[in-house]
C-alpha cells in the first residue's frame, strides 16, 4: 500500500466528522483511528487478499475501510450508524474512487445482520471494548464462511480472548472463542492512534478457524459457563447444579477423565466438551 491510497490521517478524519456533524459518543466505544500506518500493518496482519470478502464491523468514517480496500477482493461493511452507513460509499468514492464499487455498506446491528447471501471469510474489525466478545462469538457461531478473524479490541479483551487455560486471564470467553478458533494475540496498538484518545490500551487478536471438539457446542458453553459462575469451586461443586447434583457432576467428570478437584479455569475446551458428552450419555 502505497502513501497516495487514500488513507485518512487526523486532519481528515476531524475534517470528515465535522462536515457530518458526528461527535464520538461513548455508547458506540466511537474512537476512529486516524494513523495511515496503523492501518496498513493491520491489514497486513490479517493477510487478507483478492479472493477475500472481508466482513468489517463498525467501519466509523472509513478509515480502516479505505485500507481494506487496497487488499481486498470486496469489502462488506456493517455500519449501525445511520448517519456514518449513509456516508461512507461517498467517502471512499472520493478517496479512491477505482475501489468503490468493492464496497457494500449494510446499515445494521452485527448482532442481528444477515449475511448468510455474502459469505465473507475474513472478519478485520476495530470494535468497541463492550460489545467486542459477544460480536466475535456471534459472529463466528452464525457466519461459518468465515475462515479467520483480526480484530482491534482493548488490551484486557486481547488478553482474556488469547489466554491459555491455567493462566491468570482465562475464563468464559478464552473457552468459548478455542470452540472455534486457534486464537493469539498479535500486537499491541498504540492509544494515540485513535481519535478521541481513549483511557485504555488497545491489543490485536487473530482467530483462524479450526474444526470444533465433537459433542454439542450448546451443551458444552452452559458447561463453561457454569464452570466459570464460581470460579474458585472445584468442578464437582461449580457444576452441581448443572448436573443435576454434586455426585452426578463428580460421575460426569470421571466420565470425561477430568478430575473432579480441578478448577475450570485449568480445563481446555475438548475438557469442558468431554464433560458436556459425559453427562449427555449417562443421562441415557
Amino acid at each position: 500500500m502505497s502513501s497516495d491510497d487514500g488513507l485518512l490521517g487526523p486532519a481528515e478524519i476531524r475534517a470528515l466528522a465535522a462536515r457530518l456533524g458526528v461527535r464520538p459518543t461513548k455508547t458506540l466505544g466511537q474512537n476512529f483511528l486516524h494513523d495511515p500506518n496503523t492501518i496498513r500493518r493491520i491489514v497486513r496482519t490479517a493477510e487478507v487478499g483478492p479472493d477475500d470478502v472481508v466482513l468489517e464491523v463498525g467501519p466509523g468514517l472509513g478509515s480502516l475501510t479505505l485500507g481494506l480496500l487496497g487488499a481486498a477482493g470486496s469489502v462488506v461493511a456493517v455500519e449501525i450508524d445511520p448517519v456514518l452507513a449513509s456516508a461512507l460509499p461517498s467517502t471512499v468514492a472520493s478517496r479512491v474512487p477505482s475501489l468503490a464499487a468493492r464496497l457494500s455498506v449494510v446499515e445494521a446491528d452485527a448482532m442481528a445482520v444477515d449475511l448468510s447471501d455474502v459469505r465473507p471469510t475474513a472478519l478485520v474489525a476495530n470494535l468497541p471494548y463492550n460489545v467486542a466478545v459477544p460480536v466475535v462469538l456471534h459472529l463466528l457461531e452464525t457466519v461459518p464462511s468465515l475462515r479467520s478473524a483480526l480484530v482491534m479490541v482493548q488490551a484486557e479483551v486481547a488478553d482474556r480472548l488469547a489466554a491459555p487455560p491455567g493462566s491468570r486471564t482465562y475464563g468464559v470467553p478464552s473457552a468459548k472463542a478455542a470452540w472455534y478458533c486457534a486464537v493469539s494475540k498479535a500486537g499491541a496498538v498504540p492509544r494515540a492512534v485513535f481519535w478521541p484518545v481513549p483511557n485504555v490500551d488497545s491489543g490485536l487478536v487473530r482467530l483462524v478457524r479450526r474444526d470444533p471438539p465433537p459433542g454439542s457446542r450448546k451443551d458444552t458453553f452452559a458447561v463453561i459457563d457454569a464452570a466459570f459462575a464460581q470460579r474458585r469451586k472445584t468442578l464437582r461443586a461449580a457444576l452441581a447444579g448443572w448436573a443435576g447434583g454434586a455426585a452426578l457432576a463428580e460421575e460426569a467428570l470421571r466420565a470425561a477423565g477430568v478430575d473432579p478437584t480441578a478448577r475450570g479455569e485449568t480445563i481446555d475446551v475438548d475438557g469442558f466438551s468431554r464433560i458436556a458428552s459425559a453427562r449427555h450419555v449417562l443421562r441415557e
